[in-house]
């Protein structure tokens, strides 16, 4: 399979309590079959119940570091999407706690080639987060973050060894 059409086809659940981010995802992602929630209750039903091959998830007003449990949990690569969380924390809680990809929603328009990434890497039995760092520079977090990312970055990169690691670890097992 080519890597243009990794998604084709794809059952992936977004989950956002905002229905304007749900409408837009759809707009980009048409080519996926998606299931869509609006709350953790929900969300978490559907994740619980199905079998998906991704996960879009809000950090924000659905719980969605809880969302990332269950989905870690199911072995579904989870790719947060967030506006209020974007923060050097959250970004380093969301690779500790095992997602497969961090997107702020100003970036929603590449939402496509960010869950492309996930797919690809999968297939390869890389890590998801080798070409994220490529897609979001340290240049983007210095401008958004300033002196709060030069304090977050080496936790971070830290964090992201240790994913990287650990993906290998378990490519090595299956």
């Amino acid at each position: 399979m080519s890597e243009s059409s990794m998604l084709n086809g794809k059952k992936i659940l977004i989950v956002d309590d905002e229905p304007d981010v749900l409408e837009v995802l759809e707009e980009y992602l048409k080519m996926c079959r998606l299931v869509k929630a609006t709350s953790f209750e929900e969300a978490r039903d559907l994740l619980e119940s199905q079998d998906f091959d991704a996960a879009i998830l809000d950090i924000m007003g659905v719980k969605g570091y809880d969302l990332l449990e269950i989905a870690t949990r199911k072995k579904i690569p989870a790719l947060m999407l967030t506006a209020h969380a974007f923060t050097p924390e959250d970004m380093v809680k969301s690779v500790k706690e095992g997602a497969a990809s961090y997107v702020p929603k100003e970036e929603i328009t590449r939402i496509e080639d960010f869950l492309n990434d996930i797919f690809v890497a999968r297939a390869k039995g890389e890590s998801p987060w080798i070409s994220w760092q490529q897609r979001m520079p340290g240049t983007y977090f210095e401008m958004k973050f300033g002196a709060a990312w030069k304090a977050a970055s080496q936790e971070f990169r830290d964090a992201l060894k240790a994913s990287i690691k650990s993906r290998a670890k378990t490519l090595k097992k299956e």
